[in-house]
């Protein structure tokens, strides 16, 4: 078990088994990232408005969007990642996208060390419809 893994234990959401460190991380930023504000019944304030921005067209301007999006929420939301650099990697005519977050995994960063533990990087997949993956 990670050292000072109880400063973010969870269930992973698939197996039931326990989480912690980097791969607890991962699930938190796809869970915020995939739920709208509002759609939690006490908790309207959480989520993003990434899940607001799969059914528009990929131009400059809504990938920009998105990327502030996807920013804005994962500084809001998850502190034990700081998000360094956003690469678009694929976009088609039918919408579906994959994008590269570079970041750097800040391990104790919950208890106000914010102390570089390692670079880290997440694939978001997306599509119009489909809506968002963690890849």
């Amino acid at each position: 078990m990670e050292q000072n893994a109880a400063l973010g234990v969870d269930l992973n959401r698939v197996t039931g088994e326990l989480i912690f460190g980097w791969e607890h991380v991962e699930q938190c930023i796809g869970d915020f990232l995939t739920t709208f504000f509002g759609e939690r019944i006490m908790r309207e304030w959480y989520g993003s408005v990434v899940p607001k921005l799969m059914g528009e067209n990929l131009t400059t301007d809504t990938i920009v969007t998105f990327f502030a999006a996807v920013t804005s929420a994962i500084e809001q939301w998850e502190p034990r990642y700081k998000v360094t650099k956003i690469t678009p990697i694929s976009v088609s005519r039918s919408g579906e996208f994959h994008v590269r977050i570079e970041g750097d995994y800040r391990p104790l960063a919950l208890i106000g060390n914010f102390t570089s533990g390692s670079p880290k990087h997440l694939t978001i997949s997306g599509a119009a419809g489909r809506g968002l993956v963690l890849i």
